[in-house]
């Protein structure tokens, strides 16, 4: 499933690093260490590789 903001790409994008090991999980802040600890590793990358173009900074609930 493609992201639907890039605030929600980019939360994805951190937490896909964090859950790789690249970047300490201390790091990780709200949506991005929710993420770390419940998706999987291939759900990260699905929406971190969503194109950020034309999508809003944030989307409504």
């Amino acid at each position: 499933m493609p992201a639907k903001s890039a605030a929600q790409q980019k939360a994805a994008g951190a937490a896909l690093s964090a859950k790789r090991g690249k970047t300490p999980e201390s790091k990780l802040k709200g949506a991005s260490r929710q993420m770390e600890e419940t998706m999987s590793e291939q759900q990260l990358e699905e929406f971190a590789h969503t194109r950020r173009k034309g999508k809003p900074e944030h989307v409504d609930k």
